[in-house]
């Protein structure tokens, strides 16, 4: 081999990575995810996913989009986004008034959500005692369909009144202003008990709600049919963001903070919130489920919302028959 040979065959040997290299970016499937609201801990597999590259290693170039006015929801239906994180209850809403939607990732495992109020109120021993007290709310029939079946579990009337408030229903209640409101434990909860306010609380499961995956990640099926194989890559990887932020909690909260530092300025609320999401198993449920949705609990989430006239048609009006629920998700892609 001559000495030209050789220095040509050592570039070529150098240059393989490197085209390796250009070919899988050219290759990367572009796909975007809308979020819920602004950044918080229930995002973080999306973050770990992106920043780790297991999206690029999945063969993806993923762009999280910044939350704005237009719900997760409605861009995912409408292809602006490919996914989207949601609730379980804009999921079922949505798609029963025709939205194209369908879940594929449940992100937390179980309910989340509890009703709060001031330990100090000695006099609410129970849900049946916020009969006639004030309401801090966020403006959607649900809540007032979820606490009215709460209290009637208990025993009581469901007669309370509703004061709409959106966020600012949390420092109502911590001034007095309001009786009691609803927060997600692991990120309200959490917040209020690093300021040192001393809250009691019911689960909704305890009185007649069935338990559910709060938080989901969702896709059109125009978008999952056109594309499996990427919609695949993308739950798998995304997959592998959460259990990073399950084994490695430090380091995945870390990262999110980095990800956020315009938005996620109180790094103590972060590793507690992630915490509480480890140690109530929301993110991995305790038989090791993460990801996975279950069938029942899906199911009779859905069913309950029929039963009590939330799931509305295009037209607005309630649906007559119980829908398939089954057509609401799928946990194909999680492989």
């Amino acid at each position: 081999m001559t000495d030209l040979t050789r220095r040509q065959a050592l570039f070529l040997t150098a240059s393989l990575p490197f085209a390796g290299a250009v070919t899988r970016a050219r290759a990367a499937q572009k796909v975007t995810v809308a979020l819920d609201w602004t950044v918080n801990t229930n995002h973080i597999g999306l973050f770990v996913a992106r920043d780790k590259g297991f999206y690029r290693d999945a063969g993806l170039d993923v762009e999280i989009l910044p939350y704005g006015d237009t719900g997760s929801g409605t861009l995912v239906a409408n292809r602006v986004a490919d996914f989207g994180i949601s609730g379980s209850l804009g999921l079922f809403t949505q798609k029963s008034a025709g939205a194209d939607l369908k879940a594929v990732y449940a992100v937390v495992q179980s309910e989340t959500g509890r009703v709060v109020f001031n330990a100090d109120r000695a006099a609410i021993k129970s849900p049946k005692n916020l009969d006639g007290l004030t309401y801090g709310g966020f403006g959607s029939t649900w809540e007032n369909t979820l606490i009215s079946t709460i209290i009637r579990h208990d025993g009581g009337k469901g007669d309370f009144s509703t004061v709409t408030l959106g966020t600012s229903a949390y420092d109502a209640l911590a001034n007095g202003a309001v009786d009691f409101t609803l927060e997600v434990s692991t990120w309200e909860g959490v917040e209020a008990e690093l300021k040192g306010l001393k809250q009691r609380s019911f689960r909704y499961a305890d009185y007649g709600v069935p338990d559910e995956h709060t938080t989901l990640i969702v896709s059109s099926n125009a978008y999952l049919v056109a594309n499996p194989k990427a919609a695949a890559a993308f739950v798998q990887a995304t997959r592998r963001g959460y259990e990073f932020a399950v084994d490695h909690a430090q380091e995945a909260g870390e990262l999110l903070i980095a990800a956020n530092k315009d938005t996620l300025t109180n790094p103590a609320l972060i590793d507690a919130s992630l915490k509480a999401l480890n140690d109530g198993h929301f993110l991995k449920s305790a038989n090791g489920a993460i990801g996975t949705m279950d069938k029942a609990k899906m199911e009779a989430m859905g069913g309950y919302l029929f039963a009590s006239g939330i799931l509305l048609d295009g037209n607005g009006k309630a649906l007559k028959e119980k829908p398939d629920l089954g057509a609401y998700f799928t946990n194909e892609f999680l492989g």
